[in-house]
């Protein structure tokens, strides 16, 4: 997904063609931020429909890792509350999660 100027984003990226989805999890996130993920469950799958392509979305919940998450590539990070986040802060692709995220509180 292009970056979307003034949006909060996931950390994340696309899967290699070689990899599953938890994989890619894993290998995004030690990239991303420094993590090494040691529990993990699927939250949700979303399909996405972008004027010139068709994405496939896999949210996961992280119970445990090991290390400190830091922005490896410089962005800063946060950690929200699901009942603080506002699904407009988002790009519209994530939004179905962030209203499910807020309604499990």
């Amino acid at each position: 997904m292009p970056h979307m100027a003034n949006k909060l984003e996931f950390p994340g990226g696309k899967i290699e063609s070689d990899e599953t989805p938890e994989q890619a999890l894993i290998r995004e996130l030690q990239e991303e931020v420094g993590i090494t993920v040691t529990a993990s469950s699927l939250f949700d799958k979303l399909e996405y429909q972008f004027p010139d392509r068709h994405i496939t979305l896999w949210f996961f919940l992280v119970e445990s890792w090991q290390g400190e998450p830091w922005g490896k590539e410089g962005q800063p990070g946060r950690w929200m509350a699901g009942p603080t986040l506002d699904p407009a802060a988002f790009p519209p692709a994530n939004e179905p999660v962030i209203s499910k995220l807020i309604a499990q509180g």
